[in-house]
């Protein structure tokens, strides 16, 4: 079967879109690492465990959070388990999962990163924008994913 190709403007829109995805991660691990020596994905991780009720989740919805794979998390997880900053232990509801929950240093690594993060952020993408591209970004952003999610279940 022929694909439907590209019309010259959704060119123009993916090749920004696939652009951004990877100038914008690498500008933000950039900032981390310089910052306080993390990656991105080390702080998506440490974010995700600061926000969930008793710091704590399951691996895999962690994984999710983090926007990664299991395997990836559960490398990443040994190395910030031996800085001390999170801890794993099986989940006493069901033993075929593992919990991760965030320590008190893992924390204030949080505490530490998150202004300089969030600075970026903004810097990079919220301060290019008006109020109302920021409402088209987060609809645009919900049916991307809302469509690929489909597909992936599908």
């Amino acid at each position: 079967m022929e694909p439907e190709w590209l019309d010259e403007t959704e060119q123009q829109a993916w090749r920004r879109l696939a652009g951004l995805f990877t100038v914008l991660p690498a500008a933000l691990d950039a900032q981390l690492q310089r910052d306080v020596g993390l990656t991105h994905f080390e702080y998506g991780v440490l974010s995700a465990l600061s926000e969930a009720p008793d710091r704590t989740l399951r691996m895999g919805c962690l994984a999710g959070m983090a926007n990664g794979s299991l395997s990836r998390l559960s490398h990443v997880a040994g190395r910030l388990e031996k800085k001390g900053w999170l801890s794993r232990r099986p989940d006493p509801t069901n033993g075929r999962y593992t919990l991760a929950t965030l320590s008190e240093s893992g924390w204030e690594k949080v505490v530490e990163a998150a202004p300089g993060h969030v600075d970026a952020v903004r810097r990079a993408v919220f301060d290019a924008l008006t109020k109302a591209q920021v409402s088209q970004l987060h609809e645009i952003g919900e049916r991307v994913l809302r469509s690929v999610e489909a597909a992936r279940d599908s």
